[in-house]
């Protein structure tokens, strides 16, 4: 079967098709629209079919591929972390936004997982000092093979949950990525999520335990005048701006992702 015939017979969304065909035979997607009529091997046929197949079942184009790209950056993912999104980017605007290109900053990132945020900020600001924190030690080796990987060196990772194990000299920017579905969300248990460690995405009840505890944290780990942005579910703006205000922080900061839903909140000290 050649190419053209195998993307047809795939029965996935086009887009689909194509990233798991590219993986199979070692090519990029404009490699198979220049190349329809070859014909593929019978291992590489048989290989795609079961890839297709485990996807119609809904396993995550990332997991079956184990890579997926944030910020421009290849990043390797496993079931042990949160697939990197689209929408966290805008995390990474902001945090950038708030760094000097030319100055030694400290940077907290709570909950890494693939070590998305953490490397993107440090790959932008390389004198930036980065700390990267995760509770799962399985989370932590793939985010320090990503940075091995990619030649980030101004990271440092750590196990922590949350601010446990953080130390005690204050950081410039604090960043995180929370857990923050609410428990008994219906879209737990709906396409690639119901694949991705639950831990990564809800901590149960309302949605902002995590959130709760990194909000109040906050002020003893920055410096005066620091910051702190988290992202959050599109219909937790206003319950979020409260943890802030709760917690005294000033110049309040609100943002919407690219699908124009509400993602970040953030304040300074």
């Amino acid at each position: 079967m050649n190419v053209g015939g195998a993307l047809a017979q795939a029965g996935l969304a086009p887009i689909d098709a194509q990233v798991l065909l590219a993986f199979v035979v070692g090519r990029d997607r404009s490699w198979l629209v220049a190349h329809r009529d070859d014909v593929l091997s019978r291992e590489h046929l048989d290989t795609y079919n079961a890839l297709t197949r485990r996807r119609r079942d809904g396993e995550p184009v990332a997991y079956l591929t184990g890579m997926r790209e944030f910020w421009g950056l290849p990043l390797c993912v496993t079931t042990d972390v949160l697939i990197p999104r689209p929408e966290t980017e805008t995390l990474v605007e902001l945090a950038l936004a708030r760094l000097p290109v030319d100055a030694d900053v400290r940077v907290l990132d709570l909950g890494t997982g693939s070590g998305a945020i953490a490397l993107a900020i440090a790959h932008e600001r390389p004198l930036a000092q980065v700390v990267a924190i995760d509770a799962s030690p399985a989370a932590l080796d793939v985010a320090r093979a990503n940075a091995e990987r990619l030649s980030i060196r101004n990271v440092t990772f750590a196990a922590s949950d949350w601010y446990g194990n953080v130390g005690v000299e204050p950081f410039d920017l604090i960043v995180s990525n929370p857990p923050y579905i609410a428990g008994g969300d219906p879209h737990l248990a709906e396409g690639d999520v119901r694949f991705e460690p639950s831990s990564a995405l809800t901590p149960g009840g309302d949605g902002l335990d995590a959130l709760r505890v990194i909000v109040d944290g906050a002020p003893a780990r920055l410096v005066p005048g620091g910051t702190l942005l988290v992202e959050h579910g599109y219909d937790q703006r206003e319950a979020v701006a409260a943890l802030f205000q709760a917690a005294r922080f000033t110049r309040l900061t609100a943002a919407r992702d690219l699908a124009g839903q509400w993602r970040v909140a953030g304040g300074a000290i």
